[in-house]
C-alpha cells in the first residue's frame, strides 16, 4: 500500500537530509565555518595563542534552515599563550557538538591542543601546532515516524512496529598537525586533520578521510594603528584572503576580502564546493563583526548561488569572543625586544 500523502511530504525534507548527512558523515566531512578567522583554532592548531594572551570563541552555526531539524553545530575554543618561558607555548582546547534534530544524528568532540612560537627573524615568525581529540557520535529515532503509524486517511494512530534499536554509539580518536608562517602583513597557514583516518562507522567501516587545509593573506594597511599621547590612531586595512582544503573526494576553493576599520570589520568570501554526492555549489558568505572593548561579536549569512545550495538556505552563524592582553607583560616585551610580529588575519 502507497505510503500516505501526510507521510510523503513529512518524509521528503528528512530524506534530504539523511542524503546530505551521508555526504557529510558517512563518508567524513567535518564541518566548516565562515567566519573561519574567529574559529582560526578549528582550521589549525597553530594559531593557538597566536593572535591573543587568551581568548575563549563561542560560536553557532545553523546550517540549511529550510530543512526540517537542521544541521547545527555549536563550539567553544580557548588558547592561552603561557607568558614563560620565553613566550614559546600555547595550549587550546576546542568542544564541539553537532546535531541535526529530524534524523536525530548528534557528534560530540572535545579537542586538546599545544602551539610552539618561534621568531625566525626580526620580521617573520613560524607556529607549529598539534592536536588529539576525542569524539562521540550517535544517530537516534525518536523524531521519525513510519508508515504503519498512519491509517489509508493520513491521520495518526499511535506507535510504530519497526524496531528502534538503532546502533550504538561509536567513539574514535583522531590527531591533527599544522603551521603557520606570518609576519606583519602577510600568513601562510596549512594543517592536516584526521591523520589516523578514524572509523566513524555504525555497522560497516566508514573512515574519516584526511583533511588537508591552506589559506593565506596579506594585510594592506590604509591606515597603521598607533598611540600619541592623548590621541590614539585606529587601524583601517583591506586584507585579500585565498584558501582551499582537500577531504576525501570532496574539495573546498574560496578567495575574499575583509574591510578592517577598527572597531568594525565587514567581509565577503566566495566559495566554490565540489563533492560527488552533490556536483558543484557556489556559495558567497557576508561576515560583520564589531569589536566592544575586550569582547568581538560577529555574524555571517552564507547565500546560495547554484540553485541546491539557495533552496537550502544557506546558513546563519555567530561568533561571541573574549580576549585580552597582559599590558604590562606586552610593554616589557617591547622594551626587551621580545615581541613576536602581530599575526594579521582578520578576527572575523
Amino acid at each position: 500500500m502507497p505510503l500516505p500523502p501526510r507521510f510523503l511530504l513529512s518524509a521528503r525534507p528528512w530524506l534530504a537530509g539523511l542524503g546530505l548527512l551521508a555526504a557529510g558523515t558517512a563518508r567524513g566531512q567535518d564541518v566548516y565555518f565562515s567566519q573561519a578567522f574567529a574559529n582560526r583554532q578549528a582550521d589549525n592548531p597553530a594559531w593557538t595563542g597566536l593572535v591573543d594572551d587568551y581568548s575563549a570563541t563561542l560560536s553557532y552555526r545553523d546550517q540549511f534552515p529550510q530543512l526540517a531539524g537542521s544541521f547545527q553545530t555549536v563550539q567553544l575554543a580557548a588558547g592561552w599563550r603561557l607568558p614563560k618561558p620565553g613566550l614559546h607555548h600555547a595550549i587550546g582546547i576546542l568542544i564541539n557538538q553537532d546535531r541535526t534534530g529530524t534524523v536525530g544524528y548528534t557528534r560530540l568532540g572535545a579537542t586538546a591542543q599545544y602551539a610552539y612560537h618561534t621568531r625566525l627573524t626580526r620580521t617573520l615568525a613560524l607556529s607549529g601546532g598539534a592536536q588529539v581529540g576525542y569524539g562521540r557520535q550517535r544517530v537516534g529515532y525518536d523524531n521519525l515516524t513510519f508508515g504503519d503509524q498512519y491509517s489509508a486517511d493520513g491521520s495518526y494512530q499511535g506507535a510504530t512496529a519497526e524496531s528502534l534499536a538503532g546502533f550504538p554509539p561509536v567513539n574514535y580518536l583522531t590527531v591533527g598537525v599544522g603551521g603557520v608562517l606570518y609576519a606583519e602583513q602577510a600568513w601562510l597557514s596549512v594543517s592536516g586533520h584526521n591523520l589516523n583516518r578514524p572509523d566513524l562507522g555504525f555497522s560497516t567501516q566508514a573512515g574519516l578521510p584526511l583533511r588537508v587545509a591552506v589559506n593565506a593573506g596579506y594585510k594592506l594597511f590604509l591606515q597603521k594603528p598607533a598611540g600619541s599621547g592623548q590621541s590614539e590612531v585606529h587601524e583601517i586595512s583591506l586584507v585579500p584572503t585565498v584558501g582551499y582544503t582537500r577531504q576525501g573526494s570532496s574539495q573546498r576553493s574560496e578567495a575574499g576580502a575583509y574591510f578592517i576599520a577598527d572597531p568594525v570589520t565587514v567581509g565577503a568570501i566566495y566559495r566554490n564546493l565540489a563533492s560527488p554526492d552533490l556536483g558543484t555549489q557556489h556559495v558567497v558568505a557576508v561576515v560583520a563583526g564589531v569589536a566592544v572593548g575586550d569582547l568581538r561579536i560577529g555574524y555571517s549569512y552564507d547565500v546560495g548561488v547554484s540553485q541546491l545550495a539557495s533552496d537550502l538556505g544557506g546558513a546563519h552563524e555567530i561568533t561571541l569572543t573574549l580576549r585580552a592582553f597582559d599590558k604590562l607583560e606586552s610593554a616589557f616585551r617591547r622594551l626587551k625586544r621580545r615581541n613576536y610580529p602581530k599575526a594579521p588575519c582578520p578576527d572575523f
